[in-house]
């Protein structure tokens, strides 16, 4: 027979367990995300990915590269659960069976800027032409191998000045544009504008002249062989709410439902 005082106690327990039931959120199993993304949306997760792993409980692991850096670690071995990248490597990695083709969704999209060292002069680039005297009269340039450095180099070749400037090109392997500018080595910067207005030491002169200017689109995929494809695709709609938005928005770029456009 159980005596009043522990039969109290039972009651008492169980009240409080049923409370706390009431009181927590309900959560789905909390999973660990694996996370490969272009810088670009890194810096969106700095800021919102707290807030989704407080309100999923899921933990999420963000490596930024590109993707160059990310073919080099898969094939290595290594694993990933979401891939967010420029949208030319999101299909290739469609193609070659990497990524679950219908979790492919746009994030958002960024235009092409210049940059320069905090306090420096800007040149000006109101004009394609100007924009073309400032490239001839910068000392040092330097802009990506992938992305946005692919039409940049593109555009030069176009206004028949490739050879010229050549010289002075640095087209990092890593994502470090704005880094070199912000620390000298380098007079002109020639990126995403997200990657201006995201970097400490470097200012934006402006976006490129709206004749020439193009856009790099930044889409997610769920990787194929992802152990967490639920928790990944709560990650990918997460991207595209309205607290997402907010902070894409604030970093110079447009969210995923504008991400589509002729000039890619």
């Amino acid at each position: 027979m159980i005596r009043n005082g522990k039969m109290n106690r039972i009651i008492t327990a169980a009240a409080a367990a049923i409370a706390f039931g009431f009181v927590q959120p309900v959560l789905t199993k909390a999973d660990e995300i694996r996370v490969w993304t272009a810088r670009a949306i890194a810096t969106v997760l700095v800021e919102i990915g707290p807030e989704f792993e407080r309100t999923t409980g899921h933990k999420l692991v963000v490596s930024s590269d590109l993707p160059d850096a990310f073919a080099r670690r898969l094939k290595a071995g290594e694993q990933f659960d979401v891939l967010i990248t420029g949208l030319a490597p999101i299909e290739e990695w469609i193609k070659a069976g990497r990524i679950i083709a219908e979790t492919r969704t746009d994030i958002a999209r960024s235009g092409i800027g210049v940059a320069v060292r905090a306090g420096t002069t800007k040149p000006d680039i109101s004009s394609v032409q100007a924009f073309k005297r400032a490239v001839l009269d910068a000392k040092s340039i330097a802009y990506l191998k992938v992305g946005s450095g692919i039409y940049v180099n593109a555009l030069f070749k176009r206004f028949g000045i490739n050879e010229v400037v050549r010289p002075k090109v640095t087209r990092p392997e890593r994502d470090i544009v704005c880094e070199l500018v912000g620390k000298g080595d380098v007079e002109l910067g020639i990126v995403v504008v997200t990657q201006i207005l995201t970097s400490p030491g470097v200012e934006l002169v402006g976006p490129l002249p709206p004749e020439i200017q193009s856009y790099v689109v930044f889409a997610a995929g769920v990787g194929t062989n992802s152990k967490v494809p639920e928790a990944s695709k709560q990650l990918i709609k997460f991207l595209n709410s309205g607290v997402a938005i907010r902070v894409i928005q604030s970093q110079g770029m447009e969210p995923g439902n504008k991400a589509a456009s002729p000039k890619q």
